[in-house]
């Protein structure tokens, strides 16, 4: 049975850690062993990615595992540690929010990340469609009482040959979901440097960047001082984590091949 006054007190204390000095990392973890190692080693909070999530499953990415699915996993992992946690839920799955809000909250996670590419239909959401999902969502947290923490993504950098000015229309759908009640902001792909620089400028919610553990985030490269000093709020790692660990195993097995 769910406890909605710790899921309550997780949501609060995953918001307060998007408002601190230096960026909040949440590394992405797929499952019980993977989350208990983060914790371990002195994280306290986490995201879960759909993309290893679904990899862990034999799936590929994209919602080609089901909701259901997700969801099992996200539990499985909510269980097994006592940090707050995040969960990327795509696009959505073509739920309606409440029951989404629902799912997620029966889950144990209090934050969630959601896409503007419809993977159903192979097309992103317009800017005023997305920000809408985003609403949606917030009200139905809202009605649940518990502040779910939600990280706004928009996919146009994947898809740049589309847009007139990539950047404006990032920033335009951004500034959308910060009016309809997200938290905190991703634009994915990010091209440079001064890319990342002019869309900190314009918005105002904690922005999240991906980061390889080793190699460090996108754009660029950058440690996280660098992403400190330009401001950025929340880092996550996607598959990247997942993706490190398998460029070792070559290393760790070599001597029994």
């Amino acid at each position: 049975m769910v406890d909605y006054t710790v899921l309550a007190e997780r949501a609060f204390t995953l918001l307060q850690g998007h408002h601190q000095d230096e960026p909040l990392v949440l590394p992405t973890v797929w499952d019980a062993w993977s989350a208990r190692a983060m914790v371990d080693v002195g994280f306290n909070a986490l995201s879960i990615g759909s993309h290893p999530l679904a990899d862990s499953l034999g799936h590929a990415d994209g919602e080609n595992m089901t909701l259901e699915q997700a969801l099992e996993g996200i539990s499985r992992i909510t269980s097994a540690v006592n940090v707050p946690v995040t969960a990327d839920l795509e696009s959505g799955y073509d739920t309606p929010a409440p029951e989404l809000i629902a799912g997620l909250l029966e889950a144990g996670a209090v934050g969630v990340n959601i896409e503007d590419t419809v993977h159903s239909r192979g097309s992103m959401r317009s800017p005023e469609e997305h920000a809408e999902y985003i609403w949606s969502l917030r009200q139905a947290a809202e009605a649940q009482r518990v502040h779910v923490v939600i990280n706004a993504r928009t996919d146009v950098f994947k898809y740049p040959g589309e847009f007139e000015d990539p950047t404006v229309e990032v920033v335009r759908r951004l500034r959308l979901c910060t009016e309809a009640g997200a938290d905190s902001v991703y634009p994915v792909r990010l091209p440079d440097v001064g890319t990342l620089k002019s869309i900190l400028e314009q918005i105002t919610l904690p922005l999240n960047v991906t980061a390889h553990p080793i190699k460090g985030a996108v754009p660029e490269e950058l440690d996280l001082a660098q992403l400190s000093e330009l401001g950025v709020g929340r880092v996550t790692f996607g598959p990247l984590l997942q993706a490190a660990l398998t460029d070792c195993f070559a290393d760790f097995t070599r001597a029994w091949q």
